[in-house]
């Protein structure tokens, strides 16, 4: 008898993993609550995978031997606490693809802020050395799909919280932990401390040969990391001090050690800008440097790299005025991390769907340099009631292009448009990368 397998969510991952499943014999079932893709739905097709889309058929889900379920479905849903009463092992997507994986190696990046980057930077430094490596997860292919079709002998994969939740044996070579803050409180009961365990699951089960990488100077990870039984050697990073091991920035330069060697690189070097992707780079670097991939080749893929669609990503200037899409920005301290960086007056479009956010976090950094903001998002009221008293000029607007022109129309030449909303996309958008293209194409237009 094949174990019956039944997958809930038709997206990336749950496609990915129904196609690695089939392959390895299980007997799978995909059931989607909404409709599939068209793309998806051929290739489920031609695999011969059964699914169900628009529905849930309890009798056909609850005979499973094991359920993989998408991160974005919650906990809460009305099948999700079927099967958990009914004691059937829940497994995520990157829990199967380990399982399959071989003998490849595996980096896996978590944290509230910095991830993509991090992971994306990771990757382009492995690829530039000429490593067989693939990109994973969150960005990129799903990792199950990869190990499918094209396995390859290293896997940079970027990790969810949902996902470390549902793991079992997922165990990384290298795990890299950017920085905790509030986010997603929603899914976790509004309890921080329920958020941050999940980020530590990615230490789990690793052994003495493997690596963690952390930020020492992110208090939220140094509190908990003593409580944490973490068996990996430990590589932190720091701007604050000098470290023995890991990486340190001091007087504009970045030295990094895992072992005996020392690399050293100027901060000025670096293609990504800004204090935060300055802890980014280090982390990035370490991990490339516990495989082993020669200083030069990490020092000129660190210089090369290109930063991400939706990410700080300058769009054009128009009159004087330039235009940065940062609408990956979806809680308020990767926002914090778009003002930090801001050198010139700033226009900035804020709103969306607020998951439970803490303005204050921003207050300063508003006060500072922001001469306005524009709301995008259908409900704005906990904007105004934050900023009302420190910014003279708040316009709510309810489509990109409003948004675009209305920040135009107060920003004079030499000021800076940011879009960084703060917030998730899904109430005007369908999500972020929606949000950022339309509001690059408004702004190609002006």
């Amino acid at each position: 008898m094949s174990k019956r397998f039944v997958i809930l969510g038709g997206g990336e991952s749950g496609v990915g993993a129904a196609l690695l499943a089939k392959q390895k014999g299980y007997d799978v079932f995909l059931s989607d609550g909404s409709s599939l893709k068209n793309e998806y739905r051929n290739e489920l097709q031609i695999a011969e995978i059964d699914f169900e889309e628009g529905m849930h058929t309890s009798s056909k889900i609850l005979d499973a031997d094991e359920v993989m379920k998408s991160p974005g479905i919650p906990e809460k849903t009305e099948m999700m606490m079927k099967i958990r009463e009914k004691g059937i092992q829940v497994i995520s997507e990157i829990e199967l693809a380990y399982r399959f994986k071989g003998d490849s190696k595996i980096i896996a990046i978590t944290g509230s802020n910095g991830k993509t980057t991090t992971t994306a930077l990771t990757y382009h430094i492995c690829h530039e050395a000429g490593m067989d490596c693939a990109l994973v997860g969150n960005i990129g292919d799903s990792f199950a799909r990869r190990v499918a079709e094209k396995p390859a002998a290293l896997y940079v994969v970027e990790v969810s919280s949902f996902q470390l939740d549902d793991i079992v044996t997922f165990k990384p070579d290298i795990a890299i932990l950017t920085n905790i803050t509030e986010d997603h409180l929603d899914r976790y009961d509004y309890k921080f401390e329920n958020y941050i365990k999940s980020k530590f699951r990615i230490t789990m089960n690793q052994q003495p040969t493997d690596h963690f990488i952390y930020s020492c100077d992110d208090e939220v990870t140094m509190k908990y990391l003593n409580q944490s039984n973490i068996q990996s050697k430990q590589l932190p990073i720091s701007m604050k001090k000098e470290l023995p091991n890991g990486a340190f920035i001091k007087d504009g330069d970045m030295y990094v050690r895992t072992g005996q060697d020392f690399a050293t690189m100027s901060v000025f070097d670096f293609a990504l800008k800004g204090k935060h992707n300055q802890y980014n780079t280090m982390a990035a670097c370490v991990a490339a440097t516990t495989l082993d991939i020669r200083k030069e080749k990490i020092r000129d893929a660190v210089q090369n790299f290109q930063s991400l669609e939706h990410r700080m990503e300058h769009v054009a200037t128009v009159r004087g005025v330039e235009f940065i899409n940062d609408s990956k920005a979806t809680n308020v301290n990767s926002t914090w991390y778009a003002l930090e960086s801001m050198t010139k007056p700033t226009i900035l479009i804020l709103g969306g769907v607020d998951k439970g956010n803490d303005y204050s976090l921003i207050d300063e950094l508003v006060a500072e340099k922001v001469k306005a903001i524009i709301c995008l998002g259908s409900d704005n009221r906990k904007i105004h009631e934050a900023f009302g008293n420190k910014v003279s000029t708040i316009v709510n607007t309810s489509t990109a292009a409003e948004a675009v022109h209305a920040s135009f129309h107060f920003a004079a030449k030499g000021d800076v448009v940011l879009l960084s909303p703060a917030c998730a996309s899904f109430d005007l958008f369908k999500n972020y990368e929606d949000r950022g293209n339309q509001f690059k194409q408004v702004v190609k237009e002006l």
